[in-house]
């Protein structure tokens, strides 16, 4: 029998390809690989770890607290098998404590409370993103007598929760207007939602936030009384002075015409701003960091629909994480997008 050539074989084939049972074998073939390589590839797991992972947020009715919610919807249609489970906090240093103890896996910080922290193993702290920047926001009656910070002398004022950025800035604010924050006013530790309440109803002169534009609370606050927002620009140069570490975070800004629309004065109001960080420990597995920037990177736009702030979350400034180093997994998927 002469020996099968190429060409032959080739032939062969085609012939038998022309035929129904042929046609049918193949396509069962087809189908088989197909669902094979499907099969496969659903049977395997991701790179990150599965399971809950904790996020530590801010207060109730606060930016940190709002993001931090649809950040975890974004999560959950993007990374099968992780569940975030969210940490209503004091604010910023509360939640560098979370992380460096490991209660929470990541968390929100602002760049000054980061920069001043002192606490063990500091040096373990690593960012994922700069996110969006907090603006320092002080709030009185539209009727009251303050037309700046040392107005405030002998008046009771909201000073943010004890282990809260807002209450870290706001000591220093009052140093550089020349108010002891301890003796030339009544320090009340409130958090933003209890705070807008308390003005409300005349418990509290005056009190001082720091979060990212608009902040519901503000805006719910100004829906039902007569509100001013103090401008906080001189005391940016004082700021720089203060002591502490952090200050380097601070820089002028000026909250936009319409932040408030019910909120007095009507045109922008100069004030400082400071970054907010989303920080974990160096020790947080490579891949659930590199799939967490992703997510943050990815859900702008979603995000950024319901909280403003979160819009000026980019790729050409999330990387810009000083005073902390990029965790490897975030570094990595910054390396992955690059132009």
């Amino acid at each position: 029998m002469a020996p099968t050539t190429p060409s032959r074989l080739g032939a062969a084939v085609r012939t038998a390809a022309r035929s129904p049972l042929w046609r049918t074998v193949l396509v069962l073939v087809l189908l088989v690989a197909g669902f094979g390589g499907w099969w496969l590839s659903a049977g395997r797991s991701p790179g990150y770890p599965r399971g809950e992972v904790r996020f530590a947020t801010g207060v109730q009715r606060g930016v940190y607290d709002r993001y931090g919610q649809l950040l975890q919807a974004h999560v959950s249609g993007t990374m099968p098998g992780v569940r975030l489970a969210l940490d209503n906090t004091e604010g910023s240093i509360e939640n560098l404590n979370r992380v460096i103890t490991g209660r929470d896996t990541f968390a929100i910080a602002t760049a000054d409370a980061v920069a001043d922290y002192q606490g063990p193993d500091k040096g373990r702290l690593r960012a994922i993103a700069r996110l969006y920047d907090d603006y320092l926001q002080l709030i009185v009656p539209a009727n009251s007598p303050v037309h700046r910070t040392a107005d405030l002398k002998g008046l009771r004022v909201g000073v943010g929760l004890p282990q809260s950025g807002v209450n870290l800035v706001t000591k220093r604010l009052l140093a550089a207007a020349g108010l002891d924050p301890e003796r030339d006013i009544v320090p009340v530790p409130k958090g933003v939602g209890e705070a807008a309440d308390d003005l409300r109803t005349g418990e509290l002169d005056a009190f001082f936030w720091s979060g990212g534009l608009p902040t519901s609370a503000l805006t719910d606050l100004s829906d039902h009384v007569k509100i001013r927002i103090v401008p906080l620009s001189d005391l940016s140069e004082a700021l720089h002075k203060a002591e502490g570490g952090g200050t380097d975070a601070y820089r002028a800004a000026t909250m936009p015409t319409g932040t408030y629309p019910n909120a007095e004065p009507k045109d922008a109001v100069a004030t400082v701003a400071v970054p907010n960080l989303l920080i974990t420990r160096d020790d947080a597995d490579p891949d659930l960091v590199e799939g967490m920037t992703r997510a943050v990177i990815d859900s702008r736009d979603q995000i950024g629909a319901q909280v403003h702030a979160a819009q000026l979350v980019d790729l050409r400034t999330a990387v810009y994480t000083d005073p902390l180093p990029l965790h490897t997994g975030a570094a990595r998927y910054y390396r992955s997008v690059k132009p």
